[in-house]
């Protein structure tokens, strides 16, 4: 891959506290177009991970590349980021917050203006905008903090567990948002979470680290597809008798006990359905449901974290 497709890149990123490596040889790459899951526990290392990406602490080694630059300075230029929980005025409203925020970024009048109202209507937030800040729920001031994190059109977006401690709603508004930025405004994104099913929903690539190391990195779909067990199936009929009876001639297939909803799970290493179900349609088993159980993101750390 060309280097101008490669967003996010580290080189054996490195950072000590003491004896400690909070952050050890680190080889990360984000490609263009990516939404990508920084994935690991509490204490992984994703946080000092990502300050020493965007410079807000020193690294002890290594090597960071944004869209191929390495100056510290430069390679800011089109990054956005919310790392940790994003403070604002509580006494200002979001709009004056943002405001502020812009006159940081060296945008002022009728240009600051333009661009403030744009990222309010891009994060959902135009009827509360001259609210005070401090009247905002925990979503809303996450989507404030993503509408400051906008100023500027950024390139690449980098969020630090952004529905950390939200509602079911305000993660669903977070989760919609980060699908419609990487899809219709074609920001590349960096999320970190220990949430790995939220990760599952909206992350095409994720790197799963651990005690400051990366463990794995790849596709969500490679990384569900490569290695585990054998394939089950939840076939929804409660005679077991007559399923051993159905199953005793395919090859390699078993039963293993009891899965949702009282199903009966079937151990199948080919997962052949049309075969399956011919089989039990011929041994005149009746048959509820048969429900193919794919492996996730939770599976996947496991395994590689074990």
């Amino acid at each position: 891959m060309e280097p101008s497709e490669i967003a996010l890149r580290t080189q054996g990123l490195t950072r000590r506290y003491g004896r400690r490596e909070a952050v050890a040889e680190l080889d990360v790459s984000v490609n263009v177009g990516d939404v990508y899951g920084f994935l690991g526990p509490n204490g992984a290392g994703k946080t000092t991970a990502l300050r020493c990406m965007l410079g807000l602490i020193r690294y002890d080694s290594g090597r960071v590349e944004i869209f191929g630059e390495t100056d510290p300075v430069k390679r800011l230029a089109k990054v956005g980021a919310i790392v940790e929980t994003p403070s604002f005025h509580a006494w200002m409203s979001g709009r004056d917050n943002l405001r502020q925020a812009a006159a940081y970024a060296s945008l002022s009048g009728a240009e600051a203006d333009a661009e403030i109202q744009r990222v309010l209507e891009r994060v959902g937030l135009t009827e509360r905008a001259k609210d005070p800040a401090g009247s905002y729920s925990l979503g809303m001031r996450q989507r404030l903090g993503i509408a400051r994190a906008l100023l500027g059109r950024p390139k690449l977006l980098v969020l630090d567990e952004p529905t950390n401690g939200l509602d079911p709603r305000g993660m669903h508004e977070v989760r919609e948002l980060v699908r419609s930025l990487a899809l219709n405004d074609r920001i590349t994104i960096v999320i970190s979470s220990h949430l790995l099913a939220e990760v599952q929903q909206i992350c095409n690539r994720v790197g799963i680290l651990q005690d400051g190391r990366l463990r794995a990195e790849g596709s969500v779909a490679s990384l569900l597809a490569a290695g585990g067990a054998a394939p089950i199936v939840d076939v929804g009929s409660p005679d077991r008798a007559a399923l051993e009876a159905a199953l005793r001639g395919m090859a390699g297939v078993e039963l293993a006990g009891m899965g949702a909803e009282g199903r009966i799970r079937v151990l199948h290493p080919g997962l052949d359905l049309p075969g399956l179900t011919a089989a039990l349609v011929r041994a005149n088993v009746p048959i509820d449901a048969i429900v193919p159980l794919r492996r996730d993101l939770e599976e996947v750390f496991l395994e590689v974290t074990r």
